[in-house]
């Protein structure tokens, strides 16, 4: 297909107050959509009680969220092509404010499923063209600020995202995590209406990929669900997960080579031949997994093994936040001073360092001692998500950044779901194949063991309580060193990726290189 050109007359960068509105209207719709992936969460127990299913079918409304937005993903650069940028973020963000209502009312666990599954499809084109729809309003020069306060909202909102939904659900009740954002969403999307109506992108109307559709619909779709249900079904020993993975793998294989031969394909591989594109998709892609990783089990050992509540453990991982939120405008205004691919391999240092601090730890580590390593690592996540963005959509014209964008977003969330089933599962075990070696430390020939029972029965516990006691004990500790397992894997993996990054080649110029107005 030939891109149409861009526009007869280039349109004016915006200026000014309608500058900083939209600016504002497109944060606060990303931040929502993001932090729609981790806000439920925390309040699975609260919403599978008030409906009456169990606490493993009250993860249906994570997964159904997930699933949709997967799939419509890497759909955005079509959709936007056939429809317009303006038009389907702004129908999008509506969607999504529908959808987030009626989750509130659900009344039924197949009524919030659904409304969730629906929501996740609406939000799924939102991330990716809030990107596109900043880029092409900023003035070339100032393309670098728009990437940091983007990215700053999709870093920070996901460590927000259990806090807000711990607070709201112990304060309100758990309804009120969908209905806070009706008013954040409708003003976003009147505002990006008013300002950028009349600057919609030209629309090409191309016949539907119908195979290349369903191939998509089915291979991630059946994908996500096995990465979102694998481990309640012990993987591969399961049918269901089996009979999943195989159909996605057939499904994915197929749309592969279809959708390269395809006259109209409705994702857009090309850009793979774009080389700083694939080797910022695969840094970016491997570096969430490692990252995502660390923040999934960080605060699931803190609650189970420590003791820690929901609240506390959210509090405890914030810290990251801090300095990401203060150098991501920094960043992003000295960008293009600086050589990227030595920033990102700051960031990854930062991570691996931070990664290997966190590994050293045992189950004894203080608030104040988990939450030092967690502070510092927020000085690596702007210098990773902001640089890696613009080395990925670096030479694309302006028509590609939304495909572009889509499947990139789609391959970061891929990354991040992979990462919670591949994390959980080895941490799960980890633990017991360390509970395992540490038992054989308790035994009559083992003068620590038999002096520390002898303890416990000067202290009235009876034989059966002594060994309960230590079986706790036990299960601690092998969880933690499961824990310390994980975060040096994630140390190894940010320190191979450093080799990767520099196949990218510069210059990088300003996000989308033929993206000047």
């Amino acid at each position: 297909m030939a891109v149409p050109p861009e526009q007869a007359a280039p349109l004016k960068p915006l200026h000014g107050m309608p500058l900083v509105l939209l600016t504002i209207a497109v944060a606060f719709s990303t931040f929502m959509e993001v932090l729609d992936m981790t806000i439920v969460n925390v309040a699975v127990p609260h919403i599978s009680g008030s409906l009456g299913v169990s606490a493993s079918e009250g993860t249906w409304t994570i997964s159904s969220y997930s699933l949709a937005s997967a799939i419509m993903q890497p759909l955005t650069g079509w959709i936007a092509r056939r429809f317009g940028e303006v038009r389907t973020f702004v129908v999008s963000v509506m969607l999504f404010v529908l959808f987030s209502m009626l989750c509130g009312m659900a009344t039924s666990m197949p009524m919030l499923v659904f409304s969730r599954l629906m929501q996740g499809a609406g939000s799924g084109p939102m991330v990716a063209l809030s990107l596109t729809l900043l880029l092409s309003s900023y003035p070339k020069e100032r393309q670098g600020i728009a990437l940091a306060l983007w990215a700053m909202t999709v870093v920070v909102a996901p460590i927000f995202g259990p806090i807000l939904g711990g607070w709201i659900t112990d304060n309100l009740s758990w309804p009120w995590i969908f209905y806070i954002n009706l008013p954040v969403g409708i003003l976003a999307g009147l505002i990006t209406w008013m300002l950028l109506r009349k600057r919609e992108t030209r629309t090409v109307k191309t016949p539907i990929d119908v195979i290349g559709l369903a191939l998509l619909v089915g291979g991630v779709g059946c994908l996500q669900f096995m990465l979102d249900n694998g481990n309640d079904h012990d993987w591969f020993a399961s049918p269901l997960i089996l009979t999943l993975g195989l159909i996605a793998l057939v499904c994915l294989t197929f749309l592969v080579v279809w959708e390269i031969h395809a006259k109209h394909p409705v994702v857009d591989l090309a850009l793979f031949k774009q080389r700083n594109f694939t080797v910022g998709v695969i840094s970016l892609s491997l570096g969430m997994f490692a990252f995502f990783g660390i923040n999934v089990v960080f605060p699931l050992w803190l609650q189970t093994t420590l003791g820690y509540t929901a609240t506390w453990a959210g509090l405890a991982s914030a810290p990251v936040g801090v300095l990401a939120f203060l150098l991501s405008p920094i960043l992003g205004r000295n960008m293009h001073r600086l050589d990227l691919r030595m920033v990102v391999t700051f960031a990854f240092v930062v991570f691996a360092v931070t990664s290997y601090w966190f590994s050293t730890f045992d189950s004894a580590a203080s608030f104040a001692t988990l939450v030092v390593p967690r502070f510092v690592m927020g000085i690596a996540i702007p210098c990773f998500f902001i640089p890696l963005n613009q080395i990925y959509l670096s030479g694309l014209p302006a028509s590609e950044i939304a495909s572009a964008s889509g499947l990139s977003n789609f391959f970061r969330t891929l990354g991040s779901s992979v990462s919670t089933a591949v994390t959980v599962t080895l941490w799960q075990h980890r633990g017991i194949w360390h509970h395992a070696t540490l038992a054989e430390y308790v035994s009559p020939g083992q003068p620590a063991a038999t002096h520390y029972l002898q303890q416990l029965a000067h202290m009235n516990f009876s034989p059966t309580q002594q060994l309960g006691f230590i079986d706790q004990i036990v299960t601690r500790e092998g969880l933690t060193l499961a824990v310390n397992d994980i975060f040096y894997l994630c140390a190894i993996l940010f320190v191979a990726l450093i080799p990767v990054l520099w196949f990218s080649r510069p210059p990088f110029g300003s996000a989308g290189g033929a993206m000047g107005h």
